[in-house]
């Protein structure tokens, strides 16, 4: 500490400063152990001194003033028994480390006063009684004070200051040097006092450095470089206090997940710069819901977490989830392109959601999962409907683990129609599983339960190595549609697995497509076109599957090597109106445009067939044309179409 502000802190009783604010509480405990001796020697000396001159000075000289000091005493210790050092303030602590400098030099000037006018009636035995009183005082003030040093350093200024001079001008040769012997003795001990003190406060100092130094590393440890806000560290240790309070309290609390909706397209498409500051916008958005209540974090990637201490009602937290979906709505200038991204979030309230931690991030991450499903740019509120559902997928998760896949696991046919030639050209195998204790399995819950507990690779293999075997089974001029997982096309090992069994398959390989959905191109857009280009070489055609209902779409079909485009099964219901038929007929043209093949989805009525002619779509599926069924099935079902045909030939 350089001696400028050590000299400040002495001269002024104290200084302003982080080190020096929590000095001052420090120097308020120890001084609450200290004081109250110091103020009982100093009664015990004033008691002294007045016995020495009972008798010889007048009574009111002699125990008006004790009666005054004992009484300051007995009011002073009293208020710093009762004083609790830990619970002051900052501004209460420095005012009473002031009010005990001032009140030390009245006490020293009143009884230098006292000593002095008391001197005057005794002879020299008393007065130099009276003297080694003083003296035993200032030392007792010198260590009684050790913590508060302006105090110190006053009252022995003041009282060896009074006591010199008056020894000085009595011109009493023992007096004085009793006087200067005891200034030596103060000196050398301020001295020591000084130099411990000022080790005191450079150790303060350092301690302060390496508890700044250590804060900066938690904020850091605790912080996301990229947006600024919280990262999933702190959510996670913020999600258990709160669960350890809420325990004790009983008070409710709510946890939301919140996922931008078209982030990855953004990323993708304009690259990863531009997707960092869409982030940085997105995260500042969610800093602005940020208060006493509201703690906003990132988890990483363009999932962000939420938790809302005292959310009222749980359609008040719903409501402010969806106010946070309705900032994250506004478009993010950037340049010169304009952006839209969205989010959709999850809500878990504790305790009716769960009382871990894990429990409740599932289910807010289970109620994401909803919005994205159904209802994106919203928020979900995880309800016992949800519970329900996680039981039931959970009893598929089980079962999915313990089942003998290739037992229970089948492929089923649904017949694509050539419209020009009105003869079926491919078919679709669609996964199907029958579970001894489920029964039958829609393919909707168990392909996302695989998805979900890392089964998927498995069961693509499995599934497409029987549709292989069938295919074999076909005749020859009939080809082969099988769907890819999001999953299996951003894993090489599943690609390459993939094309080993097409090669050991006696199946020519341009006989097969594979459908490829845009969440499969959205995870990993970059990968998932390294593995079109690997299948594609080996002869695989690629269709893009559910063309229609993303995002994005054409955003990726011209970036992609595609063979078909399959029109989403959606556009059927209003095929029959104007627009329906304006939107069909530009998706074909689009079709026609880009050289790939268009296929109609959902085709269930005649009309909608006659419409699908009319419209230049060659390729129709759904239940007019024929329901997925096993392959023993779809080959009668062919071969009754190829008598059907002779018959129509010999008439």
């Amino acid at each position: 500490m350089q001696p400028p502000i050590l000299i400040r802190y002495l001269l002024h009783g104290l200084v302003s400063g982080r080190t020096y604010d929590r000095l001052a509480r420090y120097q308020l405990g120890e001084l609450q152990k200290q004081i109250p001796s110091l103020h009982i020697l100093v009664s015990i000396n004033a008691c002294a001194l007045a016995y020495i001159y009972a008798g010889l000075a007048p009574a009111w000289l002699t125990f008006a003033p004790l009666a005054l000091i004992l009484a300051m005493a007995t009011v002073r210790c009293i208020h710093w028994r009762r004083l609790r050092p830990e619970a002051v303030s900052k501004a209460q602590a420095l005012r009473s480390l002031r009010t005990t400098i001032a009140l030390t030099v009245v006490y020293a000037v009143a009884l230098v006063s006292w000593s002095t006018a008391l001197g005057s009636y005794g002879s020299s035995l008393e007065q130099s009684h009276a003297a080694i009183v003083v003296a035993i005082t200032v030392v007792g003030c010198i260590f009684g004070l050790t913590h508060l040093p302006a105090a110190s350093f006053l009252a022995s200024a003041v009282v060896m200051g009074a006591f010199l001079t008056h020894c000085l001008f009595a011109r009493n040769a023992v007096f004085l040097a009793i006087a200067l012997n005891t200034v030596f003795v103060i000196v050398v001990m301020a001295r020591i006092l000084l130099s411990n003190f000022r080790t005191f406060i450079e150790l303060m100092e350092s301690q302060d450095r390496a508890t700044r130094l250590a804060e900066e590393n938690a904020r850091l440890a605790h912080t996301d470089s990229l947006t600024g806000l919280p990262n999933r560290r702190y959510f996670f240790q913020r999600l258990d206090a709160l669960i350890e309070s809420s325990r004790r309290t009983g008070a409710p609390f709510g946890l939301a997940i919140f996922d931008l909706d078209r982030f990855k397209p953004v990323n993708d498409t304009y690259g990863h710069t531009t997707g960092d500051r869409v982030l940085t916008v997105s995260g500042q958005r969610f800093a602005a819901f940020a208060d006493a209540n509201v703690t906003v974090t990132r988890l990483g990637g363009d999932e962000f977490g939420v938790l809302f201490e005292a959310p009222g009602s749980p359609e008040e937290a719903v409501a402010l989830a969806d106010r946070i979906c309705q900032a994250l709505q506004e478009p993010i200038r950037l340049g010169e392109i304009q952006v839209v991204v969205g989010c959709s979030g999850g809500l878990a309230l504790f305790p009716d959601a769960g009382r871990r931690a894990e429990a409740l991030f599932d289910r807010a991450d289970h109620a994401l999962y909803h919005s994205k499903q159904r209802r994106r740019g919203v928020t979900t509120l995880f309800s016992q409907e949800h519970e329900d559902a996680i039981r039931a997928e959970r009893a598929v998760e089980s079962a999915l683990r313990g089942a003998d896949l290739a037992a229970e696991m089948e492929v089923h046919y649904q017949p694509i129609l050539d419209t020009l030639t009105d003869e079926i050209v491919m078919v679709e195998g669609l996964a199907r599983w029958t579970s001894p204790t489920l029964g039958r399995v829609p393919p909707d819950r168990f392909i996302a339960v695989a998805e979900r507990c890392g089964m998927i690779h498995t069961l693509t293999l499995l599934l497409f190595r029987k549709a292989l075997a069938d295919a074999a089974r076909l005749p020859p001029q009939i080809e082969l549609s099988f769907n890819l997982s999001s999953h299996d096309l951003t894993s090489s090992g599943t690609v390459i697995a993939l094309i080993v069994a097409v090669r050991q398959s006696e199946i020519d390989p341009r006989r097969i497509t594979l459908e490829l959905t845009e969440t499969a191109l959205m995870r990993d857009f970059d990968r998932a076109r390294d593995a079109i280009r690997a299948l594609r070489a080996l002869g695989i055609r690629i269709a893009l599957d559910d063309f229609g209902t993303g995002y994005s779409s054409l955003g990726y079909v011209h970036r992609l090597p595609l063979d078909r485009i399959k029109i989403d099964r959606s556009f059927m219901a209003d095929i029959g109106t104007d627009l329906g038929r304006s939107v069909v007929s530009t998706i074909l043209d689009l079709c026609k445009n880009l050289g790939v093949e268009g296929v109609a989805e959902g085709v269930e009525t005649a009309d909608q067939l006659v419409t699908m002619r009319r419209s230049g779509c060659r390729y129709v599926q759904g239940y007019l044309i024929g329901a997925p069924m096993p392959l023993n099935a779809l080959l009668d079902s062919l071969d009754l179409r190829a008598q059907a045909a002779a018959g129509r030939l010999s008439a």
